[in-house]
């Protein structure tokens, strides 16, 4: 069992943490595998599509597949998504009395071919640039579930130690491919460096990170895809700008959703 007190540390002070070691059960992790393939096919076992999303049943398997609200549509990965032991983490990290998942998404990175053409990068961005939805302050952040060995040679998401202290820059693209004309227009602040810290996972480990730590990620060489799913997280000290339901807030009010996934509802609205 992680050591709250250290997680918590770790946390504040790099603006992320990484579990990666299993934090999840095998047998799971396999059947949330087989339920990211039968999604990849347009096969729902709940009877429920996902929401509208950058990759859909057809597309093109060599690009970065990204489905929204994946739980929706089987069983296996809402077990998965969860899973309490993903919530008394989440709540360890931050000290929330309770944490719910606000939005997820299904990420699988295809392998690179011989040549190590093929595999998509995900571009330097810090999550906040996206989150706008949410007042200013508003306690944010995501786990991301490894459900593949992600080794250093699968592309792994790599986090730039501390610059969640950075302040929200507006430099973000996460679809941006040139990682080194990302980084020369994001300069880290006088006194700080950039520090690239891989998130190593075996298959159920977990990483968490603030919604404003720069993050991204480099082609998958491993010859396996790269899976994961991102769990986008809030405790009560957050909230909705007006209160307003819409776009990446629509849902909030319903748990088939967005569940509660720590403690009582006792949101601050």
């Amino acid at each position: 069992m992680d050591n709250s007190a250290t997680a918590r540390a770790q946390f504040e002070a790099d603006g992320f943490y990484l579990r990666s070691t299993p934090l999840l059960p095998d047998d799971l992790i396999r059947r949330a595998t087989a339920g990211q393939d039968a999604l990849m096919r347009g096969e729902y076992d709940t009877g429920t599509p996902p929401q509208p999303s950058y990759w859909n049943p057809g597309d093109d398997p060599t690009k970065l597949v990204k489905i929204e609200m994946s739980q929706l549509a089987n069983r296996a990965i809402w077990e998965l998504m969860t899973h309490p032991a993903i919530g008394e983490l989440a709540a360890a990290i931050t000290g929330a009395r309770w944490v719910q998942i606000w939005w997820t998404q299904m990420l699988i990175k295809p392998p690179a071919d011989a040549q190590g053409a093929g595999s998509p990068h995900v571009g330097w961005h810090q999550d906040r640039h996206y989150w706008q939805s949410w007042e200013e302050g508003s306690e944010l952040f995501t786990a991301w579930v490894a459900l593949s060995d992600v080794t250093a040679e699968a592309g792994p998401m790599r986090f730039v130690r501390g610059s969640h202290r950075w302040g929200l820059r507006n430099l973000s693209d996460f679809y941006g491919q040139d990682h080194e004309a990302q980084r020369e227009q994001i300069e880290a602040p006088e006194g700080t460096a950039w520090e690239e810290v891989p998130a190593v996972l075996s298959p159920g480990g977990v990483s968490f990170h603030h919604n404003l730590t720069y993050h991204g990620s480099g082609a998958n060489l491993s010859g396996q895809p790269r899976r994961s799913f991102a769990l986008h997280l809030r405790t009560e000290k957050s909230r909705p700008v007006d209160d307003a339901r819409k776009g990446l807030t629509e849902f909030l009010d319903d748990p088939r959703y967005c569940p509660v996934i720590y403690g009582r509802d006792e949101r601050q609205r």
